[in-house]
């Protein structure tokens, strides 16, 4: 990983989905160009809780908003599932035991803005069970708890609660009864 987030080389992909090239993600958000996001939302064993956090407020995109996936941007050359289980990894410290496959249960596509520049990001959306400890990166996770999927469902129907917009995008294919907004 490159001392300077701005250079890392993400995977870069056409509006229908396919991985066309790579860029360095300065270049990927200035110029708003399709790219891709992995993210995982954590169940606890049960299914009865989600896990819910902050983002710090030095994040480079939706800094300070809330979120229930940990996730990130798909580099170059990796697939978005091998992207869920590194972020799943590093901003949770939820470390996914080898040839664990994540089920992948929902897709969408965001094609909004970000600070005045266009955004468009194709989500991959995956669910992991876990009951374990979790650690947050502190560079990356400010605060975190567990929810009900009513809880959540009662802060997303807030239209000014500070929510990541793009993960609104895939939760109708993670929660059950969300009807949040499709794109």
């Amino acid at each position: 990983m490159s001392a300077n987030p701005e250079d890392e080389l993400l995977a870069v992909y056409d509006a229908d989905g396919q991985v066309i090239g790579a860029a360095d993600r300065g270049t990927v958000y200035r110029e708003g160009l399709w790219h891709a996001s992995a993210g995982v939302l954590v169940r606890s064993v049960d299914g009865t809780r989600v896990y819910v956090h902050r983002r710090t407020d030095s994040k480079l995109v939706f800094a300070g908003m809330h979120d229930c996936m940990a996730g990130g941007v798909v580099d170059a050359g990796e697939d978005p599932a091998d992207t869920a289980i590194r972020e799943l990894r590093e901003e949770l410290g939820i470390a996914v035991p080898d040839g664990t496959v994540l089920p992948l249960r929902a897709k969408a596509s965001w094609d909004g803005d970000w600070a005045g520049r266009a955004l468009r990001c194709h989500l991959f959306g995956f669910e992991y069970r876990y009951d374990g400890p979790i650690v947050h990166q502190p560079s990356e996770i400010a605060d975190g708890w567990w929810w009900t999927d009513a809880e959540l469902r009662a802060h997303l129907s807030d239209p000014a609660w500070p929510f990541v917009p793009d993960t609104r995008t895939v939760l109708d294919g993670l929660l059950t009864g969300y009807g949040g907004p499709r794109r």
